[in-house]
């Protein structure tokens, strides 16, 4: 009997919703509890027991991070601990990882890494700073999460301690950036490092605190007063406002049909064929007041803000959901001159906190759309709109068309415009932008690009800067879109993931692209190590009381 396929994982959700987490404000504090429902997995066959996480824990606590910043302007400071006694967070369940397929596990440490990433822009971006309160243990991607924030407080009690067990327990790695925040962000030596990532019992007080595994410790008496009293002086150096109302970001809407997913601004249209999903993002449909109030007045209406709402779920629908797709193909439809005016008035006002978190939220949806492991192909036609931080849909792309001339049912021919935004307010996870990674070597292009600020600038234009790859014209438009598409179905997905985020991420290396590419590669070839998940692996074995086989070439 054929079994149904699954329910295709959807990301919306909301603090009433939560079964894993509670969120409690108490300005300019507040507080993210983790309290794993144990029955409340994302999937059948394994409790969470501990404090364990999957997919669905840190689902909501995406979900959480976005709305502090976005609701909650009050709070300046928040606390990460545990609603269970004795243990903080025991990291990613094991039985969930053994019975995954290996491309949910990739999927997941990669999500699980773009959340932690979160929590540390809202610190050094947003002026929300966050305390993990350790009153417990904290193993694996449980101290992972405590890593993220800014300040570790343990509770020095004999028994809690912080631990990386994943290389002798499982036989695999800490897969949400443990290795690469130790060493650069902790900066913790690397032979103690070392010692560390070895040691299955991990490290309590005062040795964590020595090795600076934590910031702090506090005997058990005075735990509590040490985590409030830290965290008020965190949000002493907070620039949030104190008396504004926050931006709520009511349930996204959207339709998912046999064709493709809707959004207000977002259509997703999948070719099976081709093996394919195309992107059309719309333009705003007018053009913004002079009036701040007005357009603080649209909250999550505001065209920039509902666009990336919708991108960002999207990426994540496609990630999870459509395994299938090779390329994504990128449109877009509306007035360029809209988007440049709407991108021009969001520049004006970015010392204002509501804009400033929409900008944030810019970059970390871009950022997805760079990790993604499928091919970005953009294509700029009549009535296209890749204009200001729109263009930047354009830079991420491995190749991009632009048809020059008109076609039939479009007469007014292509063009594209930059701005301000393009040129490092929006950057890759290199730390340079779109453009200076595509003209990296290149100390002429970024001076000769701006002098086209807030020129249309078409297909033979875009060209001769190099903003484009192709430029055909509309007899030949058609056959190389279409032979481009097909040759790229016809390769292996495994070299292409492989070549695309190789030749994404250019120049200098950052905490981020070793998380994305060193460890999330290395733990992508350990995930399909028989060691890790063979039937004598350490996954497999973990808590039967067998010791696992391994096989013990070094490769």
């Amino acid at each position: 009997m054929n079994q149904p396929p699954p329910a295709p994982l959807d990301f919306r959700t909301e603090p009433g919703a939560y079964r894993h987490w509670r969120l409690e404000i108490d300005p300019p504090l507040a507080e993210l509890i983790l309290d794993v429902a144990e029955s409340g997995g994302i999937a059948a066959g394994y409790e969470l027991k501990q404090n364990s996480y999957d997919l669905g824990v840190d689902i909501e606590l995406a979900d959480a991070i976005a709305r502090l910043r976005f609701e909650h302007p009050e709070v300046r400071a928040v606390v990460l601990r545990s609603g269970k006694p004795g243990i903080f967070c025991a990291g990613a369940n094991i039985r969930m990882l053994a019975g995954a397929t290996h491309a949910h596990k990739v999927n997941f440490c990669k999500f699980t890494n773009e959340t932690r990433n979160a929590i540390e822009e809202a610190s050094a971006e947003s002026g929300q700073r966050y305390l993990a309160a350790i009153g417990g243990t904290a193993a694996g991607g449980g101290y992972e999460l405590a890593l993220a924030a800014d300040h570790l407080l343990l509770i020095d009690d004999g028994n809690a301690a912080v631990s990386l067990p994943e290389v002798p327990l499982l036989a695999v790695l800490p897969g949400t950036g443990g290795l690469t925040r130790l060493t650069d962000k902790r900066r913790i030596r690397r032979d103690l490092s070392d010692v560390f990532c070895t040691l299955e019992e991990g490290a309590r007080g005062a040795r964590a605190l020595d090795w600076g595994l934590v910031d702090e410790i506090a005997p058990r008496s005075k735990f509590d007063a040490a985590v409030r009293a830290r965290a008020l002086a965190m949000a002493d150096r907070s620039d949030r406002p104190r008396d504004e109302a926050g931006i709520d970001l009511p349930r996204l809407e959207r339709t998912i049909d046999a064709d493709g997913v809707r959004y207000r601004y977002l259509d997703v249209v999948f070719d099976d064929a081709l093996a394919t999903a195309t992107l059309t993002l719309r333009g705003p449909e007018r053009v913004l007041p002079n009036d701040v109030s007005a357009v603080r007045a649209m909250g999550a209406d505001l065209w920039a803000l509902a666009l990336l709402r919708a991108l960002d779920d999207a990426l994540l629908h496609l990630r999870f959901n459509a395994p299938n797709v090779a390329t994504l193909v990128l449109r877009s439809s509306g007035d360029l001159g809209r988007v440049q005016q709407h991108d021009a008035w969001l520049r004006e006002h970015a010392l204002l906190w509501w804009v400033r978190e929409i900008g944030l939220f810019a970059r970390r949806t871009l950022k997805r759309l760079d990790l993604t492991s499928r091919t970005l192909a953009a294509f700029v036609e009549p009535g296209s709109c890749f204009g200001g931080f729109l263009a930047e849909i354009l830079f991420a792309a491995d190749r991009s068309y632009m048809l020059d001339g008109a076609l039939d049912d479009a007469p007014n021919p292509a063009k594209i415009a930059l701005s301000a935004s393009n040129f490092g307010l929006l950057p890759m996870s290199n730390g340079l932008s779109r453009l200076a990674t595509r003209f990296y070597g290149d100390a002429d292009a970024i001076p000769r690009l701006k002098s086209l600020v807030g020129k249309p600038i078409d297909a033979a234009a875009a060209r001769a800067a190099g903003l484009v790859t192709f430029t055909p014209d509309e007899i030949d438009w058609r056959d190389e879109i279409r032979l481009f598409l097909e040759e790229r179905a016809s390769f292996s997905p495994d070299a292409l993931t492989a070549m695309e985020a190789n030749l994404r991420f250019v120049g200098p290396e950052t905490m981020e692209t070793k998380i994305f590419a060193r460890l999330s590669a290395w733990q992508n070839w350990v995930f399909q190590r028989p060691n890790a998940v063979g039937d004598e692996g350490a996954l497999k074995r973990y808590g039967t009381g067998q010791r696992p086989r391994y096989d013990k070439t070094r490769i």
